[in-house]
């Protein structure tokens, strides 16, 4: 019998507080997107200033280029910091589980603020030290954005009602495009002051240098630029520190984990209209021995218990979310590569230019597909299910990037044309709409409270692996010939991952919709026993109605 302190909030009407605590948790993953998008363009800067030297005996296009082993590091620091978060995240989520939510969602929050402020400070000017710098407190920003991810999922699906919970975890998961556009428009607005305000002889194209000039002008402002670009991302983080403190803890966390029905009920009644007198009942029955016993830790993290019982779950989890961003993470990041054609060219602009033409494109991608995918999610999640929404993510994201590898034509810097762009956006558009919200959504709603945020960290870990994996592979095969590989063998592999994803999704993965997270976590006999998702029952039902119709016809 569940605890009626619960059973309200699953049947809790949508309130005020729904929609302030998306915001109050969304605000970890919008400064997530926010400095990891940036960085495409605050490469492109940081190699114009520091790598300024003209070498006219190779191709221009290589010019101001950061060598390829300090830019994969650059990328990839941030997200290896929610990898070893099979430390980080683990912490962070067995944490959440073990001393509650709430007390340790502020320190993810501090992290994200301090490596967000560091990385603009970076400490020197020396090209050396800059990258030391940046490194580390890009590897800090990490750290706190694997712990934030299943923080605010859990968080987030513990408040929600059964009716519109897909929704409000798919709010906060959307905050990751907006924190895409607003990175976008900061540099494009950060870029446009300081090109007005600068000398114009710093601003001269390296096109246009003497013969005998060998180095490129740069504004000596510049340097300030990117710095302020990253730590402007800071802000919106930092702004919501003083309402992370003031949120009560989880009625689930504190019901079912502390076995305290009647704090869970105060704790909610501050910030949602669930009277205390609805669970006058549950402070009796949870004093039963039966119902202690029931409420316990019956069986541990590691065990074979909840290898039975919940194994597939994470497992089907964990691959899911490592193929979406195997992707996800390479395309995004990556984008600039599919507009190259349309690009001016680098020696024909000054370094603010340069930086806002990527920015100019991020955006435009934002806005017509990745924002549109997450808006369109929020609002069939709770009708259409997850499973259905992540496998035909995962199939049209597959057809988008076969179609766009048949139509490539030439490499990554040739003008695709817009059919090329317009089916580029839609691989975006099924990504946000499908299984890069999904896969966020899915580990927060299978587990037991007492190892939601823990399971939730796996995954997104797992998850973290494969956008490192994705991002080093597409920096390798996006280099020019013969090192790299052809465009449209890249997109046939991308597209194949999406293939794998979705008979991952198909076979393995439970539905969650319309059921509460305690109906969710409760599984039948046969999920302990088999490891497929649907095809068991289906035999079992087509054998019961078999023997029903035998023996009705006895009669």
């Amino acid at each position: 019998m569940a605890l009626k302190v619960l059973s309200a909030l699953d049947v809790a009407k949508t309130q005020y507080y729904h929609f302030k605590a998306i915001i109050i948790a969304g605000m970890g993953l919008f400064t997530d997107s926010y400095d990891l998008f940036c960085i495409p363009l605050i490469m492109r800067m940081i190699g114009r200033i520091y790598y300024p030297k003209v070498d006219k005996t190779v191709d221009p296009k290589k010019w101001f280029e950061v060598p390829t082993v300090i830019a994969s590091t650059m990328f990839c620091v941030a997200l290896m910091g929610a990898v070893v978060a099979v430390i980080g995240q683990l912490v962070f989520g067995r944490l959440g589980d073990r001393v509650g939510r709430r007390r340790v969602y502020g320190v993810s929050l501090i992290m994200m603020v301090v490596g967000s402020i560091g990385c603009g400070l970076s400490l020197s000017s020396l090209t050396s030290m800059v990258f030391v710098s940046l490194g580390f407190f890009r590897f800090l920003l990490g750290m706190g954005i694997g712990g934030d991810y299943p923080l605010s999922a859990t968080i987030m699906a513990e408040f929600a009602n059964k009716r519109t919970r897909g929704a409000f975890i798919a709010g906060v998961f959307s905050m990751q495009g907006f924190g895409i556009l607003l990175s976008s428009l900061v540099s494009m607005i950060v870029c446009s002051i300081f090109e007005a305000s600068a000398n114009k002889h710093n601003l001269e194209k390296s096109s246009e240098l003497a013969p005998l000039v060998n180095i490129a002008p740069v504004p000596p402002e510049s340097d300030l630029a990117w710095r302020l670009i990253l730590m402007i991302g800071a802000i919106p983080a930092s702004m919501t520190y003083y309402w992370r403190m003031k949120m009560p803890e989880t009625a689930r966390f504190t019901a079912l984990v502390e076995n305290n029905a009647l704090q869970a009920a105060k704790d909610i009644g501050k910030v949602m209209n669930v009277p205390l007198s609805t669970i006058q009942e549950d402070v009796e029955m949870i004093n039963t021995p039966n119902t202690r016993a029931a409420l316990s830790n019956t069986y541990p993290f590691f065990s074979r218990e909840f290898l039975r019982r919940h194994g597939r779950d994470l497992i089907a989890a964990s691959i899911n979310w490592l193929l979406i961003d195997i992707v996800f993470y390479s395309l995004n990041l990556f984008q600039y590569h599919a507009f190259r054609g349309l690009m001016k060219s680098k020696i024909n602009i000054n370094l603010y230019q340069d930086a806002m033409q990527i920015a100019k494109y991020q955006a435009l991608i934002a806005i017509c597909a990745t924002i549109p995918g997450y808006i369109v999610t929020v609002y069939m999640i709770d009708h259409v299910g997850r499973v259905k929404i992540q496998a035909a993510g995962f199939f049209f994201m597959a057809i988008s990037l076969f179609t766009i590898a048949k139509v490539n034509k030439g490499d990554w810097g040739s003008n695709q044309g817009p059919g090329f762009i317009i089916l580029y956006g839609l691989t975006f558009f099924f990504s946000n709409f499908g299984p890069n919200t999904t896969t966020f959504i899915v580990p927060a709603e299978l587990f037991p409270a007492r190892f939601r945020a823990t399971c939730h960290g796996i995954s997104g870990a797992v998850g973290k692996l494969g956008a490192i994996i994705g991002l080093i592979g597409f920096i390798l095969a996006s280099r020019e010939e013969p090192k790299g590989i052809e465009a449209t063998h890249t997109l046939m592999a991308m597209g194949g991952v999406c293939v794998l994803g979705f008979f991952v999704t198909y076979f393995f993965t439970r539905e969650t919709m319309g059921r509460s997270l305690e109906e969710n976590e409760n599984v039948d006999e046969l999920t302990g026993v088999w490891f497929v998702r649907f095809w068991p029952h289906k035999v079992w039902d087509k054998r019961n109605e078999v023997n029903t119709g035998e023996r009705m016809s006895l009669y």
